[in-house]
């Protein structure tokens, strides 16, 4: 798929290059340890979450080889794969050697606080604290991030609309997340630490 028309079908979920994922990573990197140091979690658990957050959306990439998703799959079709991401990259996390925090940040990334998440429909706080800042800060970094099918939104309008769906995020990882939006702390930039080896494919040392 050349550069010209990658996005020729702007349905696509999956198609991202590889630039793409890693400025996704950081920024979700960045805001997820910013949010956990606003609420009190220890400097070495702010550094993992940061390690998660940059490679949270790994298993997409593991995803993107597969045969079913050649040409122009539907959209119904490719959220069954799009659902998968967060156990394939909880396998990646884990076969490189990461912490608890990390892999399970990852696994359950997608997971909502009242239970309509994915792949296991956890709720509250049986949702990792880890995957709870997870959640909030993918959500917001992919609304101020241009897709494929849509604009990026502005800082506001994302925070409103992730106010109309507040029912998805613990009250108390929002609140930190607020006010570390309001303090524009999100927009450091920090590199974390990270190795691994997706079918010979990313090497990141």
């Amino acid at each position: 798929m050349t550069e010209e028309n990658k996005y020729e079908n702007h349905k696509h979920l999956l198609w991202y290059s590889l630039s793409e994922h890693l400025a996704h990573g950081m920024d979700v990197s960045n805001l997820a340890y910013e949010i956990a140091r606003e609420m009190g979690v220890s400097e070495e658990d702010c550094h993992e979450l940061a390690r998660a957050g940059m490679l949270h959306d790994i298993g997409k990439v593991t995803l993107m080889g597969e045969p079913e998703l050649e040409g122009n799959p539907l959209v119904v079709e490719e959220m069954h794969y799009v659902r998968l991401h967060p156990h394939k990259g909880y396998l990646v996390a884990l076969e490189n050697g990461y912490s608890d925090t990390v892999c399970e940040s990852i696994l359950y990334h997608h997971e909502n606080y009242d239970g309509s998440g994915y792949p296991y429909r956890l709720e509250g706080r049986n949702i990792p604290m880890g995957a709870r800042i997870l959640r909030v800060s993918d959500v917001f970094c992919a609304l101020t991030s241009d897709r494929p099918y849509r604009k990026a939104f502005d800082e506001e309008t994302a925070v409103r609309l992730m106010i109309d769906e507040i029912k998805n995020y613990d009250m108390k990882v929002f609140l930190a997340f607020q006010r570390v939006i309001h303090r524009g702390a999100h927009k450091k930039v920090r590199m974390p630490d990270i190795s691994l080896d997706v079918r010979g494919e990313l090497k990141e040392s």
